[in-house]
């Protein structure tokens, strides 16, 4: 028997395996991205709660990119967010130099706030 057989009805390479004939299947290559700590609590809820997603994605090959896009938003929206508060409740470095304390309390409750939107509309949605 082959080790290799060509099935044209489907397209398919076979690879013989004891006494069967296994599709030689292969998830695509896709650049590696490195995956922050956003894209990897997506992953984790992904993986939990849309198991469908996340095996569509895995056998696509497009995990890592999805995750790295979906960090990428993060960090953006992360960073948007906290500017925009603290602007507009007055968290400056004003007031940075006069009471630290303060601020760094205003500032924790700020990325705290900032941090529940970006899980609400993009980690666990």
């Amino acid at each position: 028997m082959e080790k290799y057989i060509f099935d044209k009805s489907n397209g398919l390479w076979y690879e013989l395996q004891d006494d069967y004939y296994i599709p030689c299947l292969t998830v695509p290559v896709e650049e590696e991205k490195p995956i922050g700590i956003w894209g990897r609590r997506h992953l984790q809820y992904i993986k939990k709660e849309r198991k469908f997603l996340y095996t569509e994605l895995l056998t696509s090959g497009r995990l890592n990119t999805y995750l790295a896009d979906i960090n990428e938003q993060a960090e953006e929206e992360m960073l948007l967010l906290t500017k925009q508060i603290a602007e507009r409740e007055g968290v400056t470095e004003r007031l940075k130099a006069q009471n630290q304390m303060l601020w760094v309390q205003r500032m924790d409750s700020i990325r705290d706030r900032a941090m529940e939107i970006v899980n609400h509309d993009l980690i666990y949605a």
